[in-house]
């Protein structure tokens, strides 16, 4: 079975019969004209690997909790006393909507909040993810919130977090 050479491969190999001398005793075989060596091409660069994706370090409003919390977190026996989906909001928006639903739920005496943020793909990590701890780090709810923890597989495991409020005074 043999394959056709491109037209890299007849140039080379037109130049590599041109450079051989025949033998003694023997007629030279003329090859007709090599065509003209094609120009290389830059090959383009490969895209470069989407980064893994590396959790955002705890912010400093991450006090500890006492031991009892963090097992009821871990393991999803905390029921929340209310839900802030912050899924397929802009980046403006989720941002509004988390500053009214955390001051409502202050108002209203709510301790355990689920903040569903999304996990993001690959290619393209949650940007309300990486984001909400620097809104809940800033001065505004800084006195109000005594801890974030990711939540439980049963409540949308790395795509969610517990957000803990400190008691009314």
């Amino acid at each position: 079975m043999t394959r056709r050479l491109s037209a890299h491969e007849r140039a080379l190999w037109h130049r590599v019969a041109a450079s051989v001398r025949p033998l003694p005793g023997t007629a030279p075989i003329i090859a007709p004209p090599a065509p003209p060596m094609p120009r290389p091409t830059a090959a383009p660069l490969p895209a470069a690997p989407p980064k893994p994706f590396k959790a955002p370090p705890r912010p400093v409003l991450a006090a500890t909790l006492d031991g009892s919390w963090d097992r009821k977190l871990i393991r999803g026996r905390l029921v929340p006393d209310r839900v802030i989906d912050l899924h397929d909001h802009s980046l403006e928006r989720a941002n509004q909507v988390l500053n009214f639903a955390v001051e409502a739920a202050a108002e209203a005496g709510d301790r355990v909040l689920l903040v569903i943020t999304g996990k993001g793909r690959a290619d393209r990590p949650g940007r309300i993810r990486n984001e909400l701890h620097h809104w809940l780090d800033s001065a505004h709810f800084r006195h109000r919130i005594a801890a974030l923890r990711p939540a439980s597989p049963r409540h949308g495991g790395s795509g969610a977090f517990y957000l803990i409020l400190r008691r009314p005074r």
